[in-house]
C-alpha cells in the first residue's frame, strides 16, 4: 500500500488527533500490565515524544502500533532497571569499621553488664524505665499506661537510675 502523501504525522493537527485517540488507551494498557509504580503516565508521554521525533518515518496507520510498542519497551526497560536497583540495595556493604577488636570486646562487655543491671531492677522500675528511655514516653503517658500516678513513675525511674549507676560504674 503506497504512502499517502497528504497525511503526515508531523502535521500538528494529525499528531494531536492520534494523541487524543490513543493516549488514554495506552495509559490504561500500561497501568493494567505494570501497575502505577513505574509511572505509566510518563511512559505514555515519552512514547509520544518518540513518535514526534520519528514522525517522518512512521505512517499514520502504524502510529498506534509504534506508540504501544515504544511505551511497552520503555516500561520493560524500567522494570529491568528497578531489578538492578533492588539487587544493589540488597547487597550489604563490607562490614569494615575503624573500631579495634579491643573496643568491640569492651562494647560487648558493657552490653552484657547493662542487661544484667536491667535484670536486677524490680519489674515496676524496669517497666517505667524502658517505657521512658527506650520508647521515649513521657512520665504522664507512662502513668496512664501503667495505671499509677506521675509521681510514682518519677520515683520508679529515679530508683532505676540509682540502681543502674551503682551496678554499672561506667555510667
Amino acid at each position: 500500500m503506497p504512502k499517502q502523501l497528504h497525511e503526515n504525522i508531523c502535521e500538528e493537527h494529525l499528531f494531536s488527533s492520534i494523541f487524543k485517540k490513543h493516549a488514554k488507551d495506552l495509559h490504561n494498557f500500561l497501568y493494567y500490565k505494570f501497575g502505577d509504580l513505574l509511572n505509566p503516565k510518563d511512559k505514555v508521554q515519552e512514547a509520544f515524544i518518540k513518535l514526534w521525533e520519528n514522525c517522518a518515518k512512521v505512517s499514520p496507520e502504524k502510529a498506534k502500533s509504534f506508540v504501544f510498542t515504544t511505551a511497552n519497551n520503555l516500561m520493560l526497560n524500567e522494570v529491568a532497571h528497578q531489578k538492578v536497583v533492588l539487587k544493589h540495595r540488597q547487597t550489604k556493604p563490607k562490614m569494615s569499621t575503624n573500631e579495634t577488636p579491643e573496643f568491640l570486646m569492651q562494647e560487648a562487655e558493657y552490653a552484657e553488664k547493662l542487661q544484667k543491671a536491667l535484670s536486677n531492677l524490680t519489674d515496676a522500675q524496669r517497666e517505667a524505665f524502658m517505657l521512658n528511655r527506650v520508647e521515649g514516653k513521657r512520665f504522664k503517658e507512662i502513668a496512664e499506661i501503667i495505671g499509677v500516678s506521675t509521681k510514682a513513675v518519677e520515683k520508679r525511674i529515679y530508683g532505676a537510675l540509682v540502681k543502674l549507676r551503682k551496678d554499672i560504674k561506667e555510667l
